[in-house]
């Protein structure tokens, strides 16, 4: 994993993913209906699901937010994209917390990071029938740039998937 920097939001600390994160995000992710969208399907145990978030050979970036009272909710990453200057996003919010604006504002904390660090563009990929995650991207300003026909082969079978785009060069200051 990639050294991660600490970010912090107004309500909440991100900062780097511990063994025992694993334990807060499990019942999030062993929960067949929040991982639908996921490309594999809910975790069977928290062994498991270490070996996922911990993944030896991946390449991108773990934050796991934290609030207040340093309760786990959520986790968001950001991947190194196909060229220099591309990073892709991704998020999660643990299940008990959803509802409470966490991703908006972690999300966004997160773009803020990747563009003060030299992005030129955000992307991010998300299932066609995730209505949640649309909302939330074209909120923060993306921009649906493609859409891509039967592209996943998921657990719950063929996904059509979005493919959304944040230039930092679009952007309106304050964001």
């Amino acid at each position: 994993m990639r050294n991660v920097a600490p970010i912090t939001t107004a309500r909440f600390t991100m900062r780097p993913l511990q063994r025992s994160d694993t334990a807060a995000l499990f019942p999030t992710l062993s929960d067949e209906e929040q991982c639908q969208y996921l490309t594999r399907p809910a975790f069977d145990s928290e062994e498991e699901l270490w070996g996922w978030l911990a993944e030896p050979g991946w390449n991108g970036r773990s934050w796991i937010a934290e609030d207040a009272t340093g309760a786990v909710v959520g986790r968001f990453v950001a991947v190194p994209g196909h060229a220099a200057g591309i990073e892709e996003v991704g998020y999660i919010t643990c299940i008990d917390r959803q509802g409470e604006g966490i991703a908006s504002e972690c999300t966004h904390a997160l773009i803020e990071r990747l563009f003060a660090e030299d992005a030129r563009k955000i992307t991010a990929e998300v299932d066609t029938r995730n209505m949640a995650s649309i909302a939330l991207l074209e909120r923060l300003g993306f921009t649906r740039e493609a859409h891509l026909r039967e592209h996943d082969v998921t657990h719950i079978g063929l996904c059509d998937v979005y493919w959304y785009g944040l230039l930092a060069s679009s952007r309106v200051e304050g964001g």
